[in-house]
Order: structure tokens, then C-alpha cells, then sequence
């Protein structure tokens, strides 16, 4: 068996094929040492945590071994506040991948009822993996400034700039580079 890595999907309309894309990009970045799963989210419309969670456990469940997770935009945040907050499935996190990923209150346009993460919720993601943080600073949909947010509230966090906007030019090969070095 291969190496493991869980894809989520950004959320709104044709958010699963419009990201399919970047799954796409990371799995041939990768090779085929690692099987990268990309999992279509309910109501990518309009997400929804309670929604998206049960899917997320399913996915980190299934996990034949240590395994890594990578979300892109809402997928990331619903990502974080997952692992933060809930009973995760027990399988070893080797590492989280975060892109381009919004900020609750990070900015006018992020504040919705329910958009938050719990109080000092980077200290409560999984102790052993390692933590990257990926944003363009020309994404139109969620502002550069989100990403240094998290690293605020995520101390060992890797920062990384890229390009490309808010796909990165559907090239994930920065993302896989740093997956084969964990």
C-alpha cells in the first residue's frame, strides 16, 4: 500500500470539478508512491460543517496508515476546525496541507454565522503532523492576508507564497514536494 493523501474539495457551485483539477495536478506531482482520494463534499453550493465532517471521519477512517490531509479554500477551513475540535479516527496525521484557505472574520467579506474555529485551536491539531500553509498573493477570493491569520494561531506552521490565484494555476507541485519530504 501506498502512501495516503485525503483531498477536500473548496466549496460553491462546481467547486468538485473546478478542484479536480488540483487533485489531479497533486496526484501526478506525486507519482505512484501515494494514492491521492478525492472525496465529492454534500452541497458544495452552500457547505456545510455538520455536512462535511461525517465524510472527513470517513475518509481519515479508511486510512490504511499514516495518512495526509490537504484542503483547498472552505475544504481547508472545514478541514481545521474538524481536526481541531473533533474525536479523530485513530490513524496517524503525518501531515496538513492548507491552500488558499479563508480565515473566520479574517476580513467584511468572511464573517457568516457558524464560520469560526475553536478558541487556541492550533494547539489541538494533531501533535505529529506538520502543518503547511499555501496562498497566492493574487487570489481574488480569499485575501493573502488570511493565510498569516493561521500562522498566527498555528506557530509551527510552513508558510509558503505561491502564484497563481486562488487555483494556483491548478499546479499543486509545491504542495507535493513538501509531502515527499515529510
Amino acid at each position: 500500500m501506498g502512501k495516503e493523501v485525503v483531498f477536500i474539495q473548496g466549496g460553491g457551485d462546481g467547486a468538485y470539478e473546478v478542484d479536480r483539477k488540483l487533485a489531479a495536478s497533486l496526484q501526478q506531482a506525486l507519482g505512484t508512491d501515494y494514492a491521492v482520494r478525492y472525496p465529492q463534499m454534500p452541497n458544495e453550493g452552500d457547505p456545510d460543517y455538520v455536512l462535511w465532517k461525517g465524510h472527513i471521519h470517513r475518509e481519515i477512517a479508511a486510512l490504511q496508515g499514516e495518512g495526509i490531509l490537504v484542503g483547498h479554500s472552505v475544504g481547508g477551513y472545514i478541514l481545521v476546525k474538524y481536526v481541531s475540535q473533533e474525536p479523530l479516527p485513530d490513524k496517524p496525521i503525518r501531515g496538513i496541507c492548507l491552500i488558499a484557505t479563508p480565515y473566520p472574520g479574517g476580513d467584511e467579506q468572511w464573517q457568516f454565522e457558524g464560520f469560526s474555529l475553536p478558541e487556541g485551536f492550533g494547539y489541538k491539531l494533531p501533535s505529529n503532523a506538520r502543518i503547511f500553509l499555501y496562498h497566492s498573493p493574487d487570489d481574488q477570493t480569499v485575501p493573502f492576508a488570511h493565510m498569516e491569520l493561521y500562522a498566527t494561531h498555528i506557530p509551527d506552521a510552513i508558510v509558503r507564497e505561491t502564484a497563481g490565484g486562488h487555483q494556483l494555476n491548478n499546479d499543486l507541485s509545491v504542495v507535493a514536494d513538501d509531502i515527499m519530504r515529510m
